[in-house]
């Protein structure tokens, strides 16, 4: 993840709720587009769901509302940020719905001890180098149930190992092969998929307001 991401933010800049611009801003819009884009997959209430790279819950407030109780689960690296998503729930009276937070830099989502029915990573490869990628994949796979999907955004490349920027008209972002923010190939993300026991197909458009395309992970039937 980005130096820039890793920063704790100050205990100032979280009561002012910096964070909301820290993680990217459109806090609203791209909350509500997540929920309605899972919804539209299949989401429902009862089902148990993994917000990887969760921040201060920009999509988690939409989620832990929509679901069941203790069926929302999230993991950040940035203390802060799960320190601000907590905040949040608290003030919008969401703290009975007894949410699940972890601080964890591994993607080490078999610590929450459950398995799940979908998974998203919502503008995280989009900052993140293969490897940390493949990492996040393989732990991600140990928690989903046979039947489960696993969607994740990226910035898409035209073909592999594409070295040149890249300016994504909607949104005006430029994004890089070897830095953040990242783009792949989906061939890139089959490949990453393959190693790590995984099939993945191209959702692509999703109305994102910065151009990032959906991927969805599953579980390769035996």
């Amino acid at each position: 993840m980005s130096n820039r991401y890793r920063r704790e933010l100050t205990q100032e800049e979280i009561n002012e709720k910096t964070y909301r611009g820290f993680v990217g801003g459109m806090w609203d819009e791209i909350g509500k587009l997540q929920l309605s884009f899972l919804q539209i997959q299949g989401l429902k209430p009862d089902h148990y769901l993994l917000d990887v790279g969760c921040g201060a819950l920009r999509g988690g407030i939409q989620f832990a509302r929509y679901l069941d109780t203790s069926h929302y689960y999230g993991i950040d690296m940035n203390a802060s940020l799960i320190e601000s998503g907590y905040i949040e729930l608290k003030e919008q009276d969401l703290n009975e719905k007894k949410s699940h937070l972890l601080i964890n830099d591994k993607f080490n989502v078999s610590s929450f001890g459950i398995s799940f029915d979908y998974a998203i990573a919502q503008s995280v490869f989009t900052h993140l180098p293969m490897n940390d990628i493949i990492r996040c994949l393989k732990e991600t796979s140990k928690v989903m149930k046979p039947d489960g999907m696993f969607f994740a955004t990226f910035f898409e490349a035209p073909t592999t190992a594409y070295l040149d920027q890249i300016t994504h008209t909607r949104g005006d972002i430029t994004t890089n092969y070897d830095k953040d923010p990242f783009h792949y190939s989906f061939e890139e993300f089959q490949w990453m998929a393959k190693i790590t026991g995984l099939s993945v197909e191209l959702i692509g458009e999703w109305q994102h307001p910065r151009s990032q395309q959906m991927l969805v992970f599953s579980t390769i039937k035996k």
